[in-house]
């Protein structure tokens, strides 16, 4: 199967989401999606911030988790004993009813790890968007599920050929670009984005000892917040090696901590961005790549960044050609996201944005 990027996956499910709101009484007709996918790599985080994106609600059920009756119901017997009724979990929403959204999306996670009797009772549910007579799947609401590959080195079962017949699966990886571009919206620490940008081999590796660290998407966001938390609490760099090493590896966090050697050693950049002193670019790859992550990074922070143009024609201009596309790409990537529009209007009217297109492909 071919693999494809988070990004990919999301629009694909977005797809997925129109098409069944737009044809609410074909529901059962969309086929759930399976995303298949190594962990660590964003698989239900990416679900979840498109439930936030549109809005609507978001059922993530940990099915490995899970004992068979949270699926089909909890049997009671009836009043008179002739028989039994089935008590449905409360989860599941229902249409009509006050606090149900209209629309969302029910996660079935984990659900390679589950084993056989919790898959067969997820079966119609998945399937026939039922549980018998008892209930009934709003029309809005869509089934997904995500799990990891036998060969990931996590919990993995084979899936029933019955159930793996009525998804449409979708397999995905790693992509540095994308993770990068959702990074730099999501304001990363920029030392973690510079390193990827250095070393785009290094945002995910399932090589070595897998139940240490190891680098993936997720465990680069945790080193991110941990930089951010360390410059708050002034932790020192020996401890600040320990954090890095337990979330992504040894051999990983030592190229990330001489990065971060390396990149305290570049010059002033929001003193070079406020003119203050003269743009200099430094020879080393690794500095150059600190320094543009810095440069988008302190553009940022500012309120008002278009009164910081001049210092940063002065600083992007400086850099080869195919570095100025990359600075040119990230800062109006961050700025479009953060709603920026008086700097985006300025950058196109500046007087130095003809020399700019001379040297991008824009």
């Amino acid at each position: 199967m071919n693999m494809t990027s988070i990004s990919k996956a999301k629009q694909l499910l977005q797809h997925q989401l129109d098409i069944l709101w737009e044809n609410p009484k074909k529901a059962e007709l969309v086929p759930p999606l399976m995303i298949w996918g190594p962990p660590g790599i964003g698989k239900s985080t990416f679900i979840r911030n498109l439930c936030k994106e549109n809005d609507i609600g978001f059922i993530d059920v940990r099915l490995a988790q899970r004992e068979p009756v949270d699926i089909r119901g909890l049997p009671v017997p009836r009043d008179d004993k002739q028989g039994i009724d089935w008590i449905v979990s409360s989860e599941w929403p229902r249409a009509g009813v006050e606090g149900t959204p209209e629309k969302g999306i029910i996660l079935f996670d984990e659900i390679t790890a589950a084993d056989s009797t919790l898959q067969v009772a997820a079966y119609e549910f998945i399937l026939d968007r039922r549980l018998g007579q008892l209930y009934q799947v709003p029309d809005g609401w869509y089934i997904v599920a995500a799990g990891n590959r036998t060969g990931d080195g996590a919990v993995a079962r084979t899936m029933s050929s019955a159930l793996a017949n009525r998804f449409c699966h979708l397999e995905v990886g790693a992509n540095t670009a994308s993770w990068l571009d959702w990074a730099l919206i999501n304001n990363l620490n920029p030392s973690v984005t510079g390193f990827i940008r250095y070393l785009p081999q290094k945002l995910f590796s399932m090589e070595g000892n897998k139940e240490r660290g190891w680098p993936s998407p997720r465990s680069w966001e945790r080193v991110a917040m941990e930089l951010d938390l360390a410059t708050d609490k002034n932790l020192d760099n020996d401890l600040m090696h320990i954090i890095v090493e337990g979330l992504v590896g040894e051999g990983v966090a030592v190229e990330f901590m001489a990065f971060l050697e390396w990149s305290g050693k570049i010059p002033d950049v929001s003193k070079m961005l406020a003119g203050e002193i003269k743009a200099t670019i430094p020879k080393r790859p690794d500095q150059r790549y600190a320094m543009l992550s810095a440069i988008v990074h302190n553009m940022r922070q500012v309120e008002e960044p278009e009164n910081l143009l001049n210092g940063f024609f002065d600083v992007m201009l400086k850099f080869p050609n195919d570095w100025v596309q990359l600075l040119y790409h990230d800062i109006t990537l961050v700025m479009d996201s953060d709603g920026k529009d008086e700097f985006l209007v300025a950058l196109f009217d500046h007087p130095r944005h003809e020399e700019l297109e001379n040297r991008i492909v824009v």
